[in-house]
């Protein structure tokens, strides 16, 4: 496997390659980003681009690598509180935050087609799974609590992933309008999926309403 190159004489230099690669590959396509055009955009050289990676590849896993930091970090300044379900509630607000925040990379961190050409091994494309742990955890707590049915967390945690993941692609795209608009949708959708886990109604509208006003 290609290794991001050790050399980052300039972290400033090494973030706005990284942001700005991401930027074209989300709004110009694969075929658009080379080192010229990634060190004009920048406005340094080519050289540059080779100092702070080993090469395109490597920038791309870079990306990859910074997308997850970033959801990682959103995702770690969620504290636990005496209600768990509000807590998977306020990870679900984290994961769109971020999402919502760093859009470039958020194209691109799941190895998608924005990648073209650019592929990430099997192991890449497994990097970001210890972003879950947070979520995990918070899902066995609402386990051990009696408001989740007794089950594997890791799999409830896999689902209710994967339906904030979907919804978040579809605001990006722009997908969701009024009267079914992004906040709307997703507000019915993790309730949902609280319910679908074990909890009451009432319970989880409620987690819902504090994790709502816990957002920055």
């Amino acid at each position: 496997m290609s290794r991001v190159s050790p050399r980052q004489a300039d972290p400033e230099v090494s973030a706005n390659l990284i942001l700005t690669a991401a930027r074209i590959l989300q709004e110009e396509g694969p075929s658009a980003l080379s080192t010229r055009r990634l060190a004009a955009a920048v406005g340094t050289s080519t050289t540059a681009v080779y100092t702070h990676f080993g090469g395109m590849d490597d920038l791309v896993r870079a990306m990859v690598h910074e997308g997850f930091r970033h959801l990682n970090d959103r995702m770690a300044e969620v504290a636990q509180t005496d209600d768990p379900v509000a807590d998977v509630a306020a990870l679900g607000y984290a994961y769109r935050a971020n999402a919502l925040e760093h859009q470039y990379l958020y194209s691109v961190m799941f190895g998608g087609a924005s990648l073209g050409g650019f592929a990430l091994s099997d192991d890449e494309r497994q990097h970001g799974r210890y972003t879950l742990e947070t979520l995990v955890g918070a899902v066995t707590r609402c386990m051990e609590a009696g408001r989740f049915r007794p089950d594997d967390p890791a799999r409830v945690a896999h689902q209710m992933w994967i339906g904030v993941h979907g919804l978040v692609t579809l605001e990006l795209g722009g997908y969701l309008i009024e009267p079914y608009d992004a906040e709307t949708c997703f507000q019915t959708l993790v309730c949902s999926m609280l319910v679908g886990a074990g909890d009451d109604g009432e319970q989880a509208a409620t987690a819902m309403d504090i994790a709502r006003a816990r957002q920055k």
